[in-house]
């Protein structure tokens, strides 16, 4: 099946957007020490699953179908994004308080445990012009969710 140019880009997209949002989680996190509370591995976990819907538009018929899929999981973290936000701003109280994160061990796991840092959800770490890393994840993942959803649409029916 031939794409339309607006369905490859909406996979580019669909494939892009996930992948450049986990790569610059991960260089604040080992680059910059911004270690992921639980919510911000909430954030995570659908931007994985839409890389993999994305592969698989690439790989595999129906492409449009897959690309719309990985949109959806874009559109779930720029949800969570945004409850994580809310948690951060004081709009809302969050259902999670603390991850702790530990960087290699020692062998023992009581000690491994006591010595890891504690990461608040409620905090945000990181902010730019007062937007957080969740809030940002909101603003990228829904215009991006939605863009993919609007280029569909304009390359044919769903």
């Amino acid at each position: 099946m031939i794409l339309k140019p607006h369905d490859r880009l909406a996979r580019a997209l669909a494939l892009a957007v996930p992948a450049l949002l986990l790569g610059g989680a991960y260089v604040g996190q080992y680059g910059f020490g911004l270690y992921p509370c639980e919510m911000c591995w909430w954030q995570r976990w659908p931007h994985f699953v839409a890389v993999a819907l994305a592969l698989l538009a690439y790989a595999a018929p129906p492409q449009r179908l897959w690309t719309g899929l990985a949109a959806v999981a874009i559109l779930v973290s720029g949800a969570i994004g945004l409850f994580h936000a809310g948690v951060e701003y004081g709009w809302w109280e969050g259902i999670t308080s603390c991850t702790a994160i530990t960087s290699g061990g020692t062998g023992n796991a009581l000690e491994d445990i006591m010595s890891a840092p504690m990461i608040r959800c409620d905090e945000a770490p990181w902010t730019l012009f007062g937007i957080s890393l969740a809030g940002f994840n909101f603003l990228i993942s829904t215009a991006a969710g939605i863009a993919i959803l609007v280029l569909l649409r304009k390359g044919g029916r769903v």
